[in-house]
Order: C-alpha cells, then structure tokens, then sequence
C-alpha cells in the first residue's frame, strides 16, 4: 500500500535563503501527526509547499504514490485562520459548501446532497445554529471550527491543519482534538502544525520534529525525547523550560 503522503529531497527557500533544506519522510495510514518546532522552523512552509501553495526549489511531493495534482480531491486543508479574509461577505454554510466544489465543480451549483453534507459537518463542529450568519460575525474559535466543517465536507482522506489550535478557547480546542481523533478512527490521516509542546504526548500518534531541516519523524513515545527536543529547540529550549510551556514534559 502506498503512503498517503511521501516528501523526498524538500528544499525551499526564500530570496536564495533555504527555509527548508531536503527535508523527506513517509507518513504511514491513519495517524494523528503532530508537525512540531520553533517559530521560523517551516512549519507551515512545509504544508504549504506539499500542497503547492508555494514553489519548491527542488524535491517530489507523492500523494498515495502520484502528484499532487492528480490527486488533490483526497486533500483537505486548514489553513491558518490569520491568513483569511474574514470580511469577505458570505455565511458560513457557504464557507462549508466551498469544501464540496472538488466534487461538484466551481461552475455547478450545490446540490441538495451537498447542502445536506455541509450542514452535517457544522453540526458536527456545533455550528448548525450559525449556517446563516455572516463570518465576520463570528468569534475566532467559531470561525475556526466554520473551517474545520469545510474541510470535513471535502470527505478527504488526507488533511493537513496549520495552527488549529492558535486564538481558540478551551472547549473549542477539545471539540477540534475530539473530530481529529474520530477522523484517525475512520482511518483518515492527519497532519497538524502544533506548537503547544504540553499536549503533543496528549494528542498525536507521530511527531514530525522540524527545524528547517527534519530532525526526527516517528511514534511519539519513541520521537518526543528531551535530546531530540534538544536537537530542535536548541538555547530555546531551556527559555520554554523557565516560562513553564514545558512544564508537562517528561523525558
């Protein structure tokens, strides 16, 4: 069986400058993966650059054995809630409907299947009750859970999170942990930029470690290590150790 997604030989960089320097791993079926590491570290590059959001300066990216592009419909993405335009004017259920058009087309209108799919997945975010209302109108955590519905709506088999976590409250981030863990369940995979270093024993199966280059990528027990921590945080991590963000960590 191929690997839902294969990195080999990854760099990218920014004005002649590597933000990612040949990065590879495989990510195995059905595994909650947490994409961990300092501010800089390319993170989100990373994500960006296997859904070519961005341009790589070389390297292959494999989706289940083949391009990206051929194989896009069985992705699902989150982007970081920063990097959208909240005041567009549309509602919420047509933020969700937007996840359907790989299925539908961009020049097809919805169907009432899909309607009906887009309002199952806001139901299952706890956002039914607002499929009308404007997103601007909505709080962070509301407009982050509007996004987890989209891409629920794709009915993907891959997703990748960028920060899904960052500006929410606590009951959303319990209700987001909660969809990704049943997501796992139904044999989906998912990859998430995580910078929360107390919940990652919590929440992920794998840990992909990255400080412009991969540091380690494996079972969390086995991965999530105070050397290996030590390999990607470097002096900061001994700062996040005195502020307490580490406080939870056990080596």
């Amino acid at each position: 069986m191929e690997h839902p997604v294969t990195v080999e030989n990854l760099t990218v960089a920014y004005h002649q400058k590597p933000v990612l320097r040949e990065v590879e791993f495989s990510v195995p079926k059905g595994k909650l993966i947490g994409i961990v590491g300092p501010n800089g570290a390319g993170k989100s590059t990373l994500i960006k650059s296997i859904l070519g959001l961005i341009p790589r300066a070389s390297g292959e990216v494999q989706i289940f054995g083949k391009p990206y592009k051929q194989e896009r419909r069985r992705i699902g993405y989150v982007p970081q809630r920063e990097s959208v335009d909240w005041d567009f004017p549309t509602s919420a259920l047509d933020v969700v409907l937007m996840g359907r058009y790989g299925h539908i087309g961009w020049f097809r209108r919805p169907s009432s299947k899909d309607k009906a799919l887009a309002m199952s997945a806001l139901e299952k975010v706890g956002m039914a009750d607002y499929a009308d209302r404007q997103i601007s109108q909505l709080s962070g955590g509301q407009q982050q859970r509007v996004f987890l519905a989209r891409a629920l709506a794709q009915d993907a088999e891959i997703y990748f999170m960028d920060e899904p976590f960052v500006g929410v409250d606590a009951a959303t981030e319990k209700a987001i942990i909660a969809l990704l863990t049943e997501l796992k369940h139904q044999g989906k995979t998912v990859l998430v930029v995580h910078h929360d270093l107390q919940t990652v024993t919590e929440y992920f199966d794998w840990v992909l470690l990255l400080n412009i280059r991969l540091i380690e990528f494996g079972p969390t027990e086995e991965v999530f290590t105070a050397e290996n921590l030590q390999k990607t945080y470097g002096g900061r991590l001994s700062l996040l150790q005195e502020s307490g963000n580490l406080s939870a960590f056990k080596a």
